[in-house]
C-alpha cells in the first residue's frame, strides 16, 4: 500500500458515475474501515490530474459522451496508465470497462482509441440493448461466490488472448458476444458491465481487490447480513422466468 493508509482513487466523478457506481467506491472504503484499515479517498474530477499513487482506482458509467472526454482525457493525463504499472488496481464499469480496453465506439460512432490497460476491443450492438439482471458464475482462479448485477448496454465487447473473462452467465448478456462470457481481467486490471452497484451486491469484489492492493491471502471476517439479503434478493429475482 501507499504509505500507511490503502489510498482509493474515485475516477472522473463528473462523467463517469451516472448509474450509481459511485456505491464501489463507497462499499469499498467501508469494507476497508471494517478491517481497520486506514484509507485515504481521493476523488478526481476531468479537470483534475490523476495520481500516480494510488492504490486501487474506481471507475463508474456514463453515457456517451462523456465516455469519450472521459477517455480522452485519461489517455492525454497518462496517470492512469502510469499507475498501473507502478501495480495498482483498476475496477471499471460499463463505460469505463470499455475506456480500459484498446478501443470503443465513441458517441460520433467513430472508433475511440483506449487505455489499452485490458485486452479488450469493443464495438457497437446492432440488436436490442442489453437491459436486465445478470447472474454469472466467476471465473474459479478468483474464488468468489456467482455475481448479481444490472446490465445497460449496447456494447459488444471481445476478450482477447492476454486477458481472460471476469465470468460465465447464466442470465443475462455480459459481454455480448454470445459466448456467455462477462467481463474480463488480468492480474491488475478488472472491467465488467454489472451495475448494481456491483459492489454492495458482490462485497467479495471489493475484498479481492482490498487483498490485491495489501499484498495478503486473506482478511478478517466482517458482518456481511445486509449484503448477503441483498444478494439473495437480487439472485432470486434474476432466476424468475421473464
Amino acid at each position: 500500500m501507499s504509505d500507511s493508509s490503502l489510498r482509493l482513487v474515485w475516477v472522473y466523478p463528473d462523467l463517469l458515475s451516472t448509474y450509481g457506481d459511485q456505491g464501489n467506491v463507497l462499499v469499498t472504503e467501508r469494507r476497508a474501515r471494517q478491517r481497520r484499515v486506514p484509507v485515504t479517498r481521493i476523488d478526481v474530477r476531468s479537470d483534475q490530474p490523476i495520481p500516480t499513487s494510488g492504490d486501487i482506482y474506481l471507475i463508474g458509467g456514463g453515457e456517451d459522451r462523456p465516455q469519450r472526454l472521459a477517455a480522452e482525457r485519461l489517455r492525454r493525463d497518462g496517470g492512469l496508465n502510469r499507475a498501473v504499472d507502478n501495480g495498482a488496481i483498476v475496477f471499471s464499469v460499463c463505460a469505463g470497462y470499455q475506456i480500459i480496453g484498446h478501443e470503443f465506439v465513441n458517441d460520433l460512432g467513430r472508433p475511440e482509441p483506449g487505455l489499452g490497460l485490458l485486452d479488450v476491443v469493443s464495438v457497437r450492438g446492432e440488436g436490442e440493448r442489453c437491459v436486465g439482471d445478470v447472474l454469472a458464475d466467476i471465473d474459479p482462479a478468483l474464488g468468489l461466490p456467482p455475481l448479481t448485477g444490472f446490465e445497460n448496454h449496447q456494447g459488444v465487447t471481445h476478450v482477447g488472448k492476454n486477458a481472460r473473462p471476469l465470468a460465465r452467465t447464466r442470465f443475462g448478456n455480459g459481454n455480448g458476444t454470445g459466448d456467455g462470457t462477462e467481463g474480463a481481467y488480468n492480474e491488475t486490471v478488472f472491467g465488467t458491465y454489472m451495475h448494481g452497484p456491483v459492489m454492495a451486491r458482490n462485497p467479495q469484489i471489493a475484498d479481492l481487490l482490498i487483498k490485491l492492493a495489501m499484498d495478503v491471502r486473506a482478511l478478517p471476517p466482517v458482518d456481511d447480513e445486509w449484503y448477503e439479503a441483498l444478494r439473495a434478493e437480487r439472485i432470486a429475482a434474476a432466476s424468475q422466468p421473464a
